[in-house]
C-alpha cells in the first residue's frame, strides 16, 4: 500500500497545478489610477486526474465548481501604473475512479487557497488619471507581476483529496503587449515555485520543482468597448519528490483559451472564458469554463 500512497500524493500536485498554466489576456493593460474593481465569478472544470498507470487506480476523473470573490485597485507606484488584487475561491466537486478494481468517489466543499497579486507596468503605461487617459496612446507596454498563493484553504492530511494545498506557491511573471490598431499581441513568461508540503496524505512529504510557462494572446478591441481574445500556453517542469524519492513526473502541458468581455454599462461588465488542455504529458487534462461579473467605481468615473 505504501507505493500506492506515494503515487496518489503525486497526483494531487498535478491537480493543484492545473491553474498554474491558465491563460490571462490583458494582464498588463493600462487603466486609470484610483479605480476599484469588484468581481464575482463562477467556474466549472472537468477532466482526468493523473494516477500512475502501473498502479490499481484507473479512470480517475473530477468535476469541479468554484465561486470566486475578488477585488482590484489601480495605484500610482513610482510613476507607473500598478494593480493590486486579491481573490478568494470557494470550491466544491466530486472525484471518481476505480481503486483496486472497485468504484470509489469523494466529494469536497469549502474554501480553497486565496491569492494576492501585484503587477506593475514599468514601460509604456505611466500612472494617469481618467481625464489624462483621453490623450494617452497605447503602443508598447511591458510589465511584471508577483502572485502569492496562501495556504489557507480546507486541508486535512488524513484525506487524499483536499481543496487547499497546504503549501505556499509563488508566481513571477514578465510580459508585454504591442498595439496594432484595434489588435493587441501579447507575450508573457512566468515561473511557479512551491514550498514543501510536510503533511501530505499517508504521512509523506512532497516537494515540487518549479514550473516554467509561457503564453501568447491575440486581442481584438471593438469601438463599442467589448473585446475578445484567443491564446495559447505552454508549461514544463514540476517534477516531484515524495519523502525523498524522486519521481518521473515532469510535466509538459499545452493550453488553448478563449475570452470575451462585454461592457453591460459604464460600471458593469461581463466576462466569459474557456480553457482547454490540448495535450499533457503526465498531468491533468481538463476543460475549464468561467463566467464573471465585474463592477468598477472610483478613479473619476
Amino acid at each position: 500500500m505504501r507505493p500506492l500512497i506515494l503515487f496518489l500524493v503525486v497526483s494531487l500536485a498535478f491537480a493543484e497545478c492545473a491553474t498554474a498554466q491558465d491563460l490571462e489576456p490583458r494582464a498588463f493593460s493600462p487603466a486609470p489610477i484610483g479605480m476599484n474593481f469588484a468581481l464575482v465569478g463562477y467556474g466549472y472544470g472537468t477532466g482526468d486526474v493523473f494516477f500512475d498507470k502501473s498502479l490499481p487506480v484507473q479512470d480517475a476523473t473530477g468535476e469541479m465548481h468554484s465561486l470566486t470573490i475578488g477585488g482590484l485597485r489601480t495605484v500610482d507606484l513610482f510613476g507607473a501604473t500598478a494593480k493590486l488584487a486579491a481573490v478568494l475561491p470557494i470550491a466544491w466537486g466530486e472525484y471518481k475512479g476505480l481503486w483496486q478494481g472497485e468504484e470509489v468517489s469523494a466529494f469536497r466543499r469549502g474554501i480553497a487557497d486565496p491569492v494576492v497579486n501585484l503587477s506593475l507596468n514599468f514601460l509604456g503605461a505611466p500612472a494617469l488619471a481618467l481625464k489624462e487617459m483621453t490623450t494617452y496612446s497605447e503602443s508598447t507596454v511591458i510589465g511584471a507581476a508577483v502572485l502569492v498563493q496562501i495556504p489557507l484553504g480546507q486541508y486535512d492530511p488524513e484525506k487524499l483529496i483536499n481543496l487547499g494545498s497546504n503549501r505556499w506557491a509563488f508566481r513571477g511573471r514578465l510580459g508585454g503587449s504591442q498595439q496594432l490598431g484595434r489588435w493587441n499581441i501579447e507575450l508573457m513568461g512566468e515561473i511557479w515555485a512551491f514550498t514543501e508540503n510536510q503533511e501530505a496524505f499517508g504521512g509523506t512529504r512532497i516537494s515540487q520543482d518549479p514550473i516554467l510557462a509561457a503564453q501568447t494572446n491575440v486581442v481584438y478591441r471593438s469601438r463599442r468597448g467589448w473585446w475578445v481574445a484567443c491564446g495559447f500556453g505552454y508549461g514544463e517542469g514540476g517534477q516531484t519528490t515524495v519523502s525523498g524519492e524522486l519521481k518521473d513526473t515532469t510535466q509538459i502541458n499545452k493550453r488553448f483559451g478563449f475570452t470575451l468581455a462585454y461592457p453591460v454599462s459604464l460600471r458593469n461588465s461581463l466576462k466569459v472564458s474557456y480553457v482547454n488542455s490540448l495535450s499533457a504529458r503526465i498531468g491533468a487534462e481538463i476543460d475549464l469554463i468561467g463566467i464573471a461579473w465585474q463592477y468598477r467605481w472610483g478613479g473619476g468615473i
